[in-house]
């Protein structure tokens, strides 16, 4: 039963959108660079979370750039 309603649900979503965009083609597109807009900066804070913050000191058990050779690993030269 669940997944019945799951696919009523999904084609009822489709022939709307179906129906949006044939009907409403210039309100759609006219739409879209406010969208593009809207996404940058929600992208930013979205994928920013991952790298952490700019802070100039690198996380705790992360390696910053050099280190390799402050810890005694293999030096070039």
């Amino acid at each position: 039963m669940n997944n019945l309603r799951w696919l009523v649900v999904g084609a009822f979503l489709a022939v709307l959108g179906f129906f949006l965009i044939t009907e409403h083609r210039a309100h759609v597109f006219g739409v879209l660079p406010y969208l593009f807009l809207f996404a940058c900066p929600l992208f930013h804070l979205l994928l920013h979370r991952r790298h952490g913050r700019h802070d100039s000191e690198p996380q705790q058990g992360r390696k910053g750039p050099g280190s390799q050779a402050q810890t005694g690993g293999p030096s070039h030269g």
